[in-house]
């Protein structure tokens, strides 16, 4: 398919190498690197072969994660996320917020917007076990809004030890959503498992909320929202590399599906760029 050429953006991907890893997210990242997983992860923690991969794999920008979840997977600071992307306009750091280890959700957020150059926040609700509507984050949505950044979350299921899902429903987001009507809400995994109507819904009737599809086999998406071409305006593409051992292998596989040309443009890099400000 012919498509023109827009920047292709990954909204969702994590550093090879974190802080802490829990030894079930270790066993499970070498499922889908069978062989050669320690010599991978050794390759691309190093932040110059990881922006090679990126160009390689046709990735114009990437959205790099801090993740803060010490109890269910494990621990990538957001100092080690702000290092790793210093200097490399291809890397886009979000930091990570966790109320149970921040008093002053918002606060943090603009000092490490503000100080550090983070352009958005990802949460884990599903790993730090805190509802999406909790009265406690709503200073920290404030300030997103306020500094105008995305706020990606976690929703829908989690394979990893000490999750629980009922914090990843995407219901508990239509609070957030209209009390923070110019809040750019992101859903990463679009709800993935139980909830992929609800993710779509809300997508539908919020201009402020969108769908991130990472994790989601491309081939699969078309089944899980046989409506996609209605709003591939509110839909971003992520991969959560390195879960999946090629970027390229997913963009390519979207560019199959039975969507227009602006809606596959849209997906793989409009609509995260709007978002983004690029």
């Amino acid at each position: 398919m012919n498509i023109s050429r827009k920047p292709r953006i990954d909204f969702h991907v994590h550093l090879a190498v974190y802080t802490h890893h829990h030894e079930w997210v270790t066993e499970w990242m070498k499922q889908t690197h069978p062989t050669g997983y320690e010599e991978y992860i050794r390759r691309y923690g190093d932040p110059g072969a990881f922006d090679e991969m990126l160009a390689s794999e046709g990735v114009d920008h990437a959205c790099v994660l801090a993740e803060l979840s010490p109890v269910t997977t494990g621990t990538c600071t957001n100092e080690q996320v702000r290092d790793f992307c210093r200097g490399r306009p291809r890397l886009i750091p979000f930091c990570d917020v966790n109320p149970h280890v921040y008093n002053d959700p918002g606060g943090e957020l603009r000092r490490r917007v503000e100080v550090d150059g983070f352009r958005g926040v990802k949460l884990y609700p599903t790993y730090q076990h805190y509802y999406l509507n909790d009265q406690r984050m709503y200073p920290l949505y404030q300030a997103a809004r306020d500094l105008e950044v995305p706020v990606l979350i976690h929703t829908g299921s989690s394979v990893f030890r000490g999750s629980r899902m009922k914090y990843g429903d995407p219901l508990h987001l239509d609070d957030v959503a209209v009390d923070f009507p110019g809040l750019n809400l992101v859903m990463a995994h679009a709800g993935r498992g139980f909830w992929y109507d609800r993710a779509f819904f809300l997508s539908k009737l919020h201009p402020n909320v969108h769908m991130e599809i990472s994790g989601l086999p491309p081939s699969k998406l078309m089944t899980y929202f046989p409506e996609l071409d209605r709003i591939t305006d509110k839909v971003i593409f992520g991969s959560d590399w390195p879960g999946v051992p090629t970027i390229r292998r997913n963009m390519d596989a979207i560019m199959e599906l039975p969507l227009s040309a602006e809606g596959i443009d849209n997906i793989l890099g409009g609509n995260a760029a709007r978002l983004l400000r690029l």
